[in-house]
């Protein structure tokens, strides 16, 4: 049964994956506000899967209630602050193109 649950969540990444990364899609079919390349969605697909099995690893090693909200936390903070990153430049490294 565990095994199960946890299968759910991995198939449940990349549902949620490819959802968000339908979203910008959808919008450039009626806007043009809304410009991804092609290296855009594989950026963003690469983040989104790392952050979800980031999450997932924590889930399944991390015991404590406490510890496992921080190490979510944390693994959300670093999502948003390369996603901010990459879109906006707001440290401004070589990494953002900056």
């Amino acid at each position: 049964m565990n095994m199960t649950i946890q299968n759910l969540r991995v198939a449940g990444i990349f549902v949620v994956t490819a959802f968000l990364l339908l979203i910008p899609f959808v919008a450039m079919q009626f806007t043009a506000e809304v410009n991804w390349k092609p290296m855009d969605f594989v950026a963003a697909g690469v983040l989104l899967l790392s952050a979800g099995f980031a999450c997932e690893l924590v889930l399944r090693l991390v015991k404590g209630v406490g510890m496992r909200i921080a190490a979510l936390a944390l693994v959300l903070l670093v999502l948003l602050l390369v996603w901010a990153e990459l879109a906006v430049g707001i440290f401004g490294t070589p990494f953002a193109g900056s």
